[in-house]
């Protein structure tokens, strides 16, 4: 009779995202995820190749997770406050989106209805420029934000709605 498993790769992405949050990219050891699960590390390798592995599968996720949030928005202003929302919510997946680890395929899939909301305002013919356009930013100001980077006083929700105003403003062509 087979060794009954004791956890499985849901639970161990699950720990190793926890982990992600609580203390960085840094935290993610086979052997930290391993404890949290309740194994020895040699145990994660049946599951998982190595640690780069991990990150990815835990990218991966949050890749997932961010297309739902953004395919349940309705348009592009929202769509734009569900990135921000998830960014604060979970800032160390937020910056791992932007890293080799996570897979090609799972972050063009969180695109996709940034492409669909931006056709559907500015037509297919320029439907990728804006959403570069309005991805960058928001990548950027988030970026930012998180880093405490805006240090000139004032209200960055009002600058961020103030940045989502005009920008998107600027899109829609009379």
């Amino acid at each position: 009779m087979p060794t009954p498993e004791r956890t499985s790769l849901d639970e161990i992405v699950s720990a190793a995202a926890r982990l992600l949050e609580t203390g960085g990219v840094a935290a993610v050891t086979m052997q930290a995820v391993a404890q949290d699960v309740g194994v020895k590390a040699p145990s994660l390798y049946k599951r998982v190749r190595d640690r780069e592995t991990l990150l990815g599968l835990v990218g991966g996720a949050a890749a997932d997770d961010l297309t739902a949030r953004l395919e349940a928005a309705s348009g592009i202003e929202d769509q734009l406050l569900v990135f921000r929302r998830f960014a604060h919510e979970r800032p160390e997946a937020f910056r791992l989106l932007f890293t080799a680890t996570v897979d090609a395929d799972k972050l063009a899939a969180t695109s996709a209805p940034v492409l669909r909301a931006t056709s559907a305002t500015v037509g297919a013919d320029h439907a990728l420029d804006a959403a570069r356009l309005l991805t960058a930013w928001a990548t950027g100001f988030v970026t930012m934000e998180l880093a405490g980077a805006f240090r000139l006083g004032g209200d960055l929700d009002d600058a961020y709605d103030y940045g989502i105003a005009h920008l998107v403003g600027s899109l829609v062509s009379d």
